[in-house]
């Protein structure tokens, strides 16, 4: 029996999200919203384009505007970047959270390949871009774009490599997603260190939002399972956050950590109630008519308290995880993707080989192949770690290349680095758009060469 408890008059509207989410998988639907941007950025429609992240955003009542730093409020791209993306990023820490209590960082032995790889795929490019930077005579200001190419996006990535089915080993696909979180960890080490701005004004607030941070870990502690109570806490730190000079989104980070990963009530438990309860149910059931649309008040109470119980057995972290997954991959990071990869393409004077463009490129391209599969290939060789079974240094090597796609992390480091409207920010876009978008076709093309295939295909 198939039991649907969505609501029948949007029967066809699920249906529709279901088939568009079988057809189209996250990567895929980034990589056609980042067509479909530059195509809009470099035609006659930029004009309004660019139009749609100058609006100011009012949340709040009197002089208080929750949506403000300083009080100056959020434009939409500010909102985008530094509001919305704090989900992206709030979800990121849940799966962090996860991973490293029963996941693939729960076990040293199972970790430490994976983390290396990402340490190499972090060090390699940034070292290319210092080199190339130096070469090239960049600025101060340009070379603050250093840690830009350090990036991998783990929707992007992912999604390239579920384009070849079955013939991917398990393995192969743990490593790159293990991967790609270490990475992401790296990612918010340095957002937190390098990209948020500290003053005397700002330690009070800092202060304040230790308190509610506090409140969180207390909340865990005393078995709080209430989802209200975090969201509140959390935008109160995520605001205070964003007062103090430090980047809001790692607000999202340090709260996701503090959410409940034990269910309120064991499954043990909650079987052992419900057969209690369906048993009642049952006994109401042997003088009640078949036609009967009315229920009893004793069948409406114990279903009441089946149902009650039923929001007890998950945990609220993969309750949230669960919930998000599709909110972040299907609308948050594609409106991210509208919003931040809008570059313009001057034919007339290309910088795509030249500058920031040529520098992010190399260190995705380059950088990240190179740190990736040098420093798993010594680890391995060096017996730190054993290579995993259905691993070979050919399919390493692709998907060494996958790690090269920055896109998400990437253009929001590159926000970060370099003021808007600037030719500089541009010209970071055009190497990491065409960076990944190499890196991308070389990874999967020498998978689809080097994997053998299914019977099936």
């Amino acid at each position: 029996m198939d039991f649907s408890y969505r609501n029948k008059n949007f029967i066809r509207i699920y249906g529709l999200i279901d088939r568009f989410k079988a057809v189209i998988n996250p990567g895929v639907l980034l990589l056609i919203v980042a067509i479909i941007t530059l195509v809009i950025a470099n035609s006659s429609l930029n004009e309004w384009y660019q139009s749609l992240w100058t609006l100011d955003f009012f949340v709040g009542f009197g002089d208080f505007n929750l949506l403000s730093h300083h009080g100056h409020p959020f434009t939409s791209l500010q909102l985008i970047n530094d509001g919305i993306m704090t989900i992206f990023f709030f979800t990121v820490g849940l799966e962090i959270k996860r991973e490293v209590m029963v996941g693939e960082l729960s076990s040293f032995r199972q970790a430490i390949l994976p983390i290396i790889a990402a340490v190499g795929g972090m060090i390699i490019p940034v070292l290319l871009f210092l080199i190339t930077g130096n070469i090239q005579g960049f600025t101060p200001e340009e070379m603050k774009g250093v840690a830009i190419p350090m990036a991998t996006d783990i929707a992007f990535s992912i999604g390239v490599l579920s384009l070849l089915g079955k013939r991917v080993p398990v393995s192969l696909k743990i490593f790159l997603l293990t991967l790609a979180i270490a990475d992401d960890i790296g990612g918010i080490l340095v957002i937190a260190l390098f990209y948020s701005n500290f003053s005397t004004t700002a330690i009070l607030e800092l202060a304040l939002s230790l308190v509610f941070f506090g409140l969180l870990l207390l909340g865990n502690k005393l078995r709080i399972n209430n989802k209200l109570f975090y969201f509140l806490n959390g935008l109160i730190i995520w605001y205070l956050f964003l007062q103090a000079g430090i980047h809001p989104t790692i607000a999202g980070v340090l709260v996701a950590f503090t959410v409940p990963a034990r269910p309120y009530i064991n499954l043990k438990k909650f079987t052992e109630g419900m057969e209690q309860d369906l048993s009642v149910l049952r006994s109401t059931l042997k003088n009640a008519p078949n036609d009967n649309i009315i229920l009893s008040n004793t069948q409406v109470r114990y279903l009441t308290r089946i149902e009650a119980a039923s929001d007890h057995v998950i945990s609220p972290l993969q309750d949230l995880e669960d919930n998000l997954r599709d909110l972040v991959n299907y609308i948050i990071m594609p409106l991210f993707a509208f919003a931040n990869a809008g570059v313009i393409i001057d034919i007339s004077n290309f910088a795509l080989f030249s500058g920031i463009s040529l520098s992010i490129m190399i260190g995705l391209i380059v950088g990240k192949f190179a740190g990736i599969f040098l420093f798993t290939f010594l680890a391995i060789k060096l017996r730190i770690s054993r290579q995993p079974n259905g691993m070979t240094w050919s399919n390493l090597a692709g998907v060494s290349l996958l790690g090269g796609i920055g896109f998400t992390v990437a253009l929001f480091l590159a926000g970060l680095s370099y003021p808007l409207g600037s030719y500089v920010l541009n010209d970071a876009k055009l190497g990491i758009v065409f960076g990944s978008l190499i890196a991308g076709i070389a990874g999967y093309f020498t998978l689809k060469i080097t994997l053998k295939k299914t019977k099936s295909e």
